[in-house]
């Protein structure tokens, strides 16, 4: 890793802390770094949940804006052509991808702002713990541009279409409140409190029985994109999965032995 991002891991959680600049801005660099990581904790069966947060002070304030620029002198300006600007789009196609594709729940731990391409990077994770005081927004449009990082995708499957297009078309920035209301956030708690409150739900999750969460996730995530009846056929097949697990076998002969609620799993 890099200085753009810090990684730890304790009690089956893994902290993944974004540190690049003042405002977090989500360069190509930091981009190979999340998809690099966010790699190799798929893979790795000690993580049980994953935290991604900016800091105390700001999630992320979205892409770096100078590389969309081939010049950035006022008296010369020109942007980037379409190759560079397919690269960076890209960079954030795989980075964000990769987080989204993690078998293990994700939440977003967000102080501050999380806008354009933090923003997206939140919506990549499962949940959203947010400050009371945070802000959210895809401005994009200000700039004459739109979205390249998820924003028109993610968050109209996760706040429907009418949302989406009004936050998209007209840039505004909604408040934690708002952003409860429409299926943004799902938990909001004291600025000091955002980190520790992730943390201890991820905690939580980790407990579980990380095989059948990661099916399930699977399942309900891929099934989005299908029929009704194809969602069906796909969550057939991950229950019938499930069962040649040991999550399974421990949880079922818990419930026999003991009754509902106290099967112990190992991670």
């Amino acid at each position: 890793m890099t200085e753009l991002l810090d990684l730890r891991t304790d009690d089956g959680v893994a902290t993944i802390t974004l540190q690049h600049g003042k405002v977090n801005a989500l360069c190509v660099e930091l981009l190979a770094e999340i998809e690099e990581v966010a790699g190799r904790l798929a893979a790795d069966a000690s993580v049980g949940a994953v935290v991604i947060t900016g800091g105390r002070r700001i999630f992320a304030a979205g892409a770096d804006i100078t590389q969309f620029a081939a010049d950035t002198n006022p008296a010369s300006f020109a942007l980037a052509d379409g190759g560079r600007v397919r690269e960076v789009g890209g960079a954030f196609l795989r980075a964000l991808g990769a987080v989204a594709a993690l078998p293990m729940p994700t939440i977003a731990a967000i102080n501050g702002v999380a806008l354009g391409g933090g923003c997206e990077l939140a919506l990549a994770c499962d949940f959203r713990i947010v400050a009371a005081d945070a802000r959210f927004g895809q401005p994009e449009i200000l700039l004459g541009i739109i979205p390249g990082g998820g924003g028109t995708q993610r968050l109209a499957r996760l706040v429907g279409p009418a949302v989406a297009k009004d936050l998209v078309f007209t840039g505004r920035t909604i408040d934690a409140a708002e952003a409860t209301r429409v299926g943004l956030a799902d938990r909001v708690v004291e600025p000091d409190d955002v980190l520790a409150a992730a943390q201890a739900w991820a905690a939580d999750l980790a407990r579980g029985p990380r095989r059948a969460i990661a099916l399930a996730k699977r399942a309900i995530d891929a099934g989005l994109d299908r029929s009704i009846d194809d969602g069906l056929a796909l969550e057939q097949d991950a229950f019938v999965e499930v069962f040649a697990t040991r999550d399974a076998t421990t949880g079922v002969q818990s419930f026999l032995e003991h009754g509902p609620g106290k099967a112990v799993f190992g991670g």
